[in-house]
């Protein structure tokens, strides 16, 4: 069983699950969000919105043994949408920061 948990994270990070980018164009008027997936026909998720529809950026800030910080973005009907990588937290300063910067942007 221990073999077979192995091989599965090894693949995953072989195969960069999970990894991908941000792009927010306003020129285009446009938010995109990039990621690989698994292997097979739908590797590549690629999800576009309009600006128009984002209403706010949310940073959730949770501390204890198992911190995070991760910032949101929330459209209007849909769940919030992570933008921030999961692993280790980012500095409290630098989530401020990149949370600022997005909020003026839009």
């Amino acid at each position: 069983l221990g073999i077979f948990v192995s091989i599965y994270q090894w693949l995953v990070i072989f195969w960069k699950v999970g990894e991908g980018f941000n792009e927010f164009d306003k020129n285009k008027g446009t938010m995109r969000l990039f990621r690989w997936g698994f292997p097979g026909k739908d590797r590549e998720i690629d999800i576009v919105y309009p600006l128009i529809e984002i209403q706010s950026i949310k940073v959730d800030i949770k501390e204890g043994l198992n911190p995070s910080r991760v910032i949101y973005v929330t459209i209007k009907g849909k769940p919030d949408i992570p933008l921030t990588q999961v692993g280790s937290p980012m500095a409290l300063s630098e989530i401020e920061d990149v949370a600022a910067k997005l909020a003026s942007f839009l």
